[in-house]
């Protein structure tokens, strides 16, 4: 399984992808304003490839549950000079996390390599053009609704069979609207319309969302469930993401969207010398 990102080519076989994450928000919910300017933008970016990065999520807009919006142009103003220096000045991946399609236009011209959209295309009617115009991968998350309003859109008989069947449903649309099926990855959107017990069940059952035959994306990073779990708050939440990310790993997740790069790339690494040794029945983390 190899994803082509405008000519950065990913083994999503040999090993599961790091995506950094990269908020350029005063208002993201744990690291909102840290990296806002473009000096500190880049240096945040350049460390998270020398921990083990291979792609960095840049992001414009928070969509912490309640957030509000931005325009198109605010968000562009945001993302461009960081997205222009990362593509002139290095050598990785640069992801886009947006939903409007004026925004993935902008920042693929300036050299963006994907786009990661939360509402799995369905908030702009012109982004799947834009998409497969540009021949570039997508990552289709499962939401319900908007940031804005996404937590009154939690009822669910099955939590992951309705999130399976309709994350499919924009898959369907995607591919109908000319995304090739190698571009696709799919998302079903932690802690986005779910409650903390619904977002443990997606992970608990994550397996059922890599049978669909598309690569997995999983960002878990932090995020309130945790808190309302085990009851703690962001800046303690390091050890129950590197959890969850260990338990999506090892039942098929490709790609994992982090804050904490370095601490996860270490268990990673850590899980693959244990499974290189395991004689017995092998682990699901390949070299």
């Amino acid at each position: 399984m190899k994803m082509d990102l405008k000519g950065h080519v990913l083994d999503l076989e040999s090993r599961p992808a790091i995506m950094g994450i990269l908020n350029v928000t005063p208002d993201s919910f744990y690291d909102g304003g840290k990296y806002a300017g473009p000096e500190d933008a880049v240096a945040r970016a350049r460390a998270m490839a020398a921990e083990g990065a291979d792609i960095i999520d840049v992001g414009g807009e928070s969509t912490r549950p309640g957030s509000g919006g931005v325009t198109a142009a605010e968000e562009i103003e945001r993302l461009g000079p960081v997205i222009e220096r990362l593509a002139g000045e290095t050598d990785i991946p640069i992801s886009v996390d947006t939903r409007r399609a004026g925004v993935a236009e902008a920042t693929l011209a300036l050299g963006a390599h994907m786009i990661n959209d939360v509402s799995g295309l369905a908030y702009d009617d012109r982004m799947a053009e834009v998409v497969r115009s540009h021949g570039v991968p997508v990552a289709l998350m499962h939401m319900r609704g908007t940031p804005e309003d996404m937590q009154q859109h939690t009822g669910y008989a099955d939590v992951v069979s309705e999130v399976r069947r309709e994350l499919l449903e924009r898959v369907a649309a995607a591919e109908a609207a000319g995304i090739a099926r190698d571009k696709i990855i799919i998302d079903p959107g932690i802690g986005f319309s779910k409650t903390a017990g619904q977002s443990a069940e997606i992970i608990a059952a994550v397996d059922r969302f890599v049978d669909a035959g598309y690569p997995v994306l999983i960002g878990p990073s932090r995020k309130s469930f945790m808190g309302s779990l085990l009851g703690l708050e962001p800046e303690d939440r390091l050890e129950a993401t590197i959890a969850t990310c260990i338990w999506s790993v090892l039942k098929g997740v490709k790609i994992l969207r982090v804050h904490d790069v370095g601490p996860v790339a270490r268990a990673l690494s850590m899980i693959r010398e244990v499974s290189m040794r395991e004689t017995n029945r092998g682990l699901a983390v390949p070299e």
